[in-house]
């Protein structure tokens, strides 16, 4: 399947884009980032300035073991982190190194849609696996697997982009298993993980990477900022040797040594665990918020009240088609992404995703209710 076109465009001052994945401006740590800034500057040290070592700086890489040890409950060590330029970056270099032009991925259903325009630009044939409200359907995925073997799966196990729902831990032990019995990769985006506002996730794939089957994929963007394009990998050290040994790396170095040292002291001196506990409180009001003004307004759409990451998924009736709709929403000043975005095999097309965390209060009201009004006045609109 051909991917759905998207371009970046400046967002109008006057619509309300509830579909923008973005963390909003005023949530964006510019003092933080400013002071630890100074602190690494004034050390005096200018090998941040050097190409830096192919597996990412040390230091930071001990101060972010530190620090995810702490989040996900279990001890990681250093020596399995991969420093990236965030989880875009990564998905690359998996492409680049595990696959060729041709094999087959699989892809939950739904996934999240610029994660399959990466796939497509490497001319990989993406196979969709069923979902649940607990994640990914494991009888599903032995479907698949009667098949074609696949290079690697692509799956968002907590929070998922676009769903919110999040795999159990006994489908994650059953996923691995078969990882490990048919041969293939499992690469984790795991960059909602640390973003739970009701209740504590399973452990993520990164407790797995002992099976030598696992790539669990982090960011900053979602906790701290998505400019600083930093992320990382956790695997097990011969995959991690593999990326740190690519000619990729043999000929740039590192990924990102200077901002790597930035945060290091963002890490070390609490700023980020202090951030991720504000942005928690705030989004979970911001998820009440859409809650309320969903029910009030757009009764028509069902949903699970997200219990963390960024977005509401809503289903409406059968015969609604979201993308028929979205093209007239620029008459009312308001925007959304279709489900159809998020699906590899054309379906999807009565849902519709929100994001709750890039608008206050006010701002989320106000477009729901221009959803509302163009729900109702394009409400013929059936799937074809």
């Amino acid at each position: 399947m051909k991917p759905h076109p998207v371009i970046q465009t400046p967002i109008p001052p006057d619509v309300i884009d509830l579909g923008l994945g973005n963390p909003p401006l005023s949530l964006l740590p510019l003092d933080m980032i400013r002071e630890s800034a100074q602190q690494a500057l004034a050390r005096n040290d200018n090998s941040i300035l050097q190409y830096g070592t192919e597996q990412g700086n040390g230091y930071f890489r001990a101060a972010l073991a530190n620090f995810l040890s702490d989040g996900y409950g279990f001890s990681v060590n250093a020596d399995n982190l991969f420093v990236t330029t965030g989880i875009s970056n990564g998905l690359d270099l998996i492409c680049s190194l595990f696959t060729k032009a041709g094999d087959t991925i699989l892809v939950e259903e739904p996934s999240y849609f610029l994660a399959l325009r990466i796939f497509a630009d490497h001319g990989l044939n993406v196979v969709s696996v069923d979902t649940d409200e607990s994640g990914l359907v494991p009888a599903s995925l032995e479907e698949k697997l009667a098949g074609l073997p696949p290079r690697f799966l692509y799956l968002i196990p907590t929070f998922q982009n676009p769903t919110g729902y999040t795999l159990t831990q006994e489908r994650r032990e059953q996923i691995v298993r078969l990882a490990e019995k048919h041969n293939f990769l499992i690469v984790a985006d795991e960059v909602y993980q640390l973003l739970n506002y009701s209740e504590q996730p399973p452990k993520p794939f990164g407790a797995f990477v002992d099976s030598k089957h696992v790539i669990s994929l982090g960011s900053f963007s979602k906790i701290l900022a998505p400019g600083l394009r930093l992320g990382w990998m956790q695997a097990h050290a011969d995959i991690i040797n593999r990326f740190a040994n690519s000619g990729l790396m043999d000929s740039g170095g590192g990924l990102n040594p200077f901002t790597s040292a930035i945060l290091r002291g963002v890490i070390e001196s609490g700023g980020l665990g202090n951030n991720i506990a504000r942005l928690k409180q705030i989004y979970l009001s911001q998820i009440q918020v859409m809650d309320e003004a969903l029910r009030r307004h757009l009764p028509q759409a069902k949903y699970t009240i997200p219990r963390g990451g960024y977005f509401f998924w809503l289903k409406f009736p059968d015969s609604m088609d979201i993308g028929a709709l979205r093209k007239q929403a620029g008459a009312f000043n308001v925007d959304f992404r279709q489900g159809a975005l998020f699906s590899s095999s054309s379906g999807l097309k009565n849902y519709m995703r929100l994001c709750f965390v890039m608008y206050e209060a006010d701002k989320i009201e106000e477009g729901v209710q221009r959803l509302r009004e163009l729900y109702l006045s394009k409400a013929a609109f059936t799937a074809a």
